[in-house]
């Protein structure tokens, strides 16, 4: 009879991985609570650890299978007759499949939860592949099971390729598993990063440039980044495609109502909120038609048949939404190079994540700008109060310069950007730039600007154009003279005391 050892902290799915290895004849050594799970499920072929090692557990569970007669049949290479010998001299049975997923020290960190007995398990299996299946992932239990039952029609190329395979991902597993240990043990001098590559790509930003996708490896990160999004139709990301992607999913993510965004080199050139979907797009889309040729569309609900046709009429390169009606997929199916995207969670905001940057020679590290602004946030700092729809506008405008790179000055009205000036040098260049954008739809907008104004000059350009709110961080030396200028020519503003530059 083949024998597994199980010793698992995450116990999901396991009684019935356990009873499909008992009908395939397999012998289950377990430990603890994965004992005692177990034998509650009724599972036969079942013996504790200790009944092998013929030694209890001890220390509250911290010595439990650091014993010979565990990793001797383990380790012991089938191909060597010596090897084979000294186990049955020492009575130390061949253990064939090792089933063991860690303490979960990211969730908890702590001295407690650090795993020893099932690293060693891991590696130990790992090491020994060619004889020895290791599983470290839940998730690949189903597909164990499909390629041990092969091997029992004799099929056992399959296995041995995938014993190597699994050995791999264990490796990975205790290698991210040391790093957050010790990261944890450096308090905050260290940082561990664990990237697995996904694919090459054809190109970089530019096409002398060689480049890969890599996905970060470890818990809180699936699901939330656009390299987990199902791609319905058209080819594989670019570089650019995957950066710009990128940009739009984290503006969406701001929006609880129908929101839809257009983003060109990763800043939005349109962006709008509305009581449905169809309405919101064809308000985003037309806030910069001319910058929205060749962009990409991101929608926070499903995409209508409406909209697809809409899409249809233009020139866009990827289009993301959460989920899609039949005959949307079938319109947008019509053009071959278009990119179709399903997102399940565009709403959830990143947790418990950090941003990173590459500089030559090092890496820069923050936190993700997830501050959320309130009106109860805003300090009204002139004599002009804004009214509720100002403060609607206002609200909706901060929450879209989060995501222009800086300098940045957004335009919006009635829920919708109308003009936006970004990456620019000096805030007044960006004023005009997004004065320009506006043209005619400029007056009565609110305006928000990532940082505060230097100067009084954006704010009399401004009113040049007849706006009348701004929303802005406050904090220059020239906060008096700027809000003077405000209240000379009776414009409301409210300051957030938080800055969202974008570089």
């Amino acid at each position: 009879m083949k024998k597994a050892l199980i010793s698992v902290c995450n116990k999901e799915g396991l009684a019935e991985f356990a009873k499909s290895l008992v009908s395939l004849d397999y012998e289950i050594i377990s430990t603890g609570g994965t004992y005692k799970l177990l034998k509650g499920e009724g599972i036969k072929n079942l013996k504790k650890v200790e009944e092998i090692t013929g030694f209890p557990e001890i220390m509250d569970g911290r010595v439990k299978t650091l014993h010979p007669k565990i990793f001797g049949g383990i380790l012991a290479d089938r191909s060597k007759e010596d090897h084979l010998n000294q186990a049955e001299d020492n009575k130390i049975p061949i253990i064939d499949l090792v089933v063991c997923n860690l303490y979960q020290f990211d969730k908890e960190p702590g001295i407690e939860n650090i795993d020893i007995g099932g690293v060693t398990l891991l590696r130990a299996a790992a090491k020994n592949y060619q004889d020895v299946t290791v599983v470290s992932d839940v998730e690949d239990y189903n597909m164990i099971l499909e390629a041990l039952s092969e091997v029992e029609d004799k099929k056992i190329e399959r296995l041995k390729d995938l014993r190597k395979e699994l050995a791999y991902k264990a490796f990975c597993h205790t290698a991210d598993y040391d790093a957050m240990i010790a990261d944890y043990f450096s308090g905050g001098k260290n940082l561990s990063l664990n990237f697995k590559k996904l694919y090459n790509l054809r190109y970089g930003e530019n096409p002398h440039q060689k480049a890969a996708l890599f996905e970060e490896q470890g818990a809180g990160n699936k699901g939330q980044g656009i390299i987990n999004a199902e791609v319905l139709h058209g080819k594989e990301l670019s570089y650019n495609n995957i950066l710009d992607a990128d940009g739009a999913l984290n503006l969406i993510r701001e929006f609880d109502e129908p929101a839809a965004a257009v983003i060109k080199h990763t800043n939005p050139c349109g962006c709008a909120v509305a009581d449905n979907i169809t309405q919101a797009f064809k308000k985003a889309y037309a806030a910069d038609s001319l910058s929205a040729f060749g962009g990409i569309i991101i929608l926070n609900r499903e995409c209508t048949k409406e909209i697809a046709e809409e899409i249809n009429k233009v020139f866009a390169e990827i289009v993301i939404a959460s989920d899609y009606e039949a005959e949307a997929l079938n319109i947008l199916k019509q053009k071959k190079n278009i990119r179709i995207l399903k997102i399940n969670n565009p709403l959830s905001i990143i947790k418990n994540q950090k941003d990173y940057k590459k500089v030559v020679g090092g890496i820069l590290e923050q936190d993700y700008n997830n501050h959320q602004l309130s009106q109860k946030d805003l300090k009204i700092v002139t004599k002009e109060k804004p009214s509720e729809n100002q403060l609607k506008d206002l609200l909706f405008a901060w929450k879209v310069v989060k995501h222009v790179k800086s300098n940045a000055i957004v335009l919006v009205k009635g829920g919708a950007t109308v003009g936006i000036g970004a990456g620019q040098m000096s805030r007044v260049d960006a004023v005009d730039m997004a004065i320009k954008k506006a043209a005619e739809n400029i007056k009565g907008c609110a305006v928000a600007s990532d940082a505060f104004f230097p100067f009084r000059d954006s704010i009399d350009k401004l009113a040049q154009n007849e706006i009348k709110s701004i929303v802005q961080p406050g904090g220059s030396i020239k906060d008096e003279e700027v809000i003077a200028a405000a209240d000379e020519l009776k414009m409301a503003m409210v300051f957030t005391k938080i800055r969202a530059f974008k570089h």
